[in-house]
């Protein structure tokens, strides 16, 4: 009789309309697709290359070409719709901080992609540059950290008028660094990928040796998914903080 009742005491549920609908849509996708990119990142440094760095270099191609172009599809379009919904998602947060205050977030939003994008160009200049010192490990990690908390920095202090919330700050911080990753995977990973994929499919069609460009390609593209690797750490964290642990603005 007990279960009866209780069966009848049915939970109510009542969803929500309007723009939450829209706003829980992009929040599922971003996560979707976030955790498609950052773990075939993860795959590709910590499982894929010591991998292919211990397997007899007669096989070691014949993966290069069956496996890279398939996981690195997946790897650059969840990158997109990652940052995409991610945007959009903020955005409506900048849009709210804004009207709550009757002022206009487009500097929010304008500093977030003219910082971030600054930093990416930066790091180019240093894997792309001709001073190979720069890029040795410690040394570029150094930089890029100084280079990532500085960004940061000039983002918190170009938007601290009292009404930005900390959802709009946190995420304009990992969100920022997400952009930049973006960029990362588009303009350097990818276009690194793309050509020592196809000079490996020539050379097993033709038996001809790898030209002596692309060990350096790889190397460049090595460091930029190192810093890509290390990246997701603070953009994971300032990402939850958003929501679970106020520590900018209101």
């Amino acid at each position: 009789m007990e279960l009866i009742l209780a069966l009848m005491n049915l939970p109510h549920v009542m969803l929500p309309g309007g723009s939450a609908n829209l706003l829980i849509l992009l929040r599922w996708i971003h996560l979707i697709a976030g955790i498609t990119w950052v773990g075939l990142l993860y795959f590709f440094l910590l499982v894929n290359t010591p991998v292919l760095q211990e397997m007899d270099p007669n096989v070691r191609p014949r993966v290069v070409v069956t496996l890279m172009p398939r996981a690195l599809w997946w790897f650059r379009w969840a990158a997109v719709v990652t940052v995409l919904a991610g945007i959009w998602y903020w955005m409506t947060i900048v849009a709210a901080d804004a009207h709550n205050a009757q002022t206009s977030g487009g500097q929010a939003i304008g500093t977030f992609f003219m910082i971030w994008t600054a930093a990416f160009i930066l790091e180019m200049a240093l894997l792309m540059g001709p001073a190979e010192a720069l890029r040795r490990g410690p040394v570029l990690g150094t930089i890029m950290g100084i280079v990532v908390v500085a960004a940061a920095w000039l983002y918190l202090s170009l938007n601290s008028h009292g009404w930005e919330s900390n959802r709009l700050l946190a995420i304009g911080i990992g969100g920022g660094l997400g952009w930049f990753m973006l960029l990362n995977v588009w303009g350097l990973i990818w276009r690194i990928q793309k050509k020592i994929i196809r000079w490996t499919n020539e050379s097993i069609t033709s038996g001809k040796p790898l030209p002596p460009e692309a060990a350096k390609l790889a190397r460049l593209g090595m460091l930029a998914s190192r810093i890509n690797f290390v990246l997701t750490f603070p953009m994971l964290f300032f990402m939850a903080a958003a929501s679970h642990w106020p520590m900018f603005g209101q």
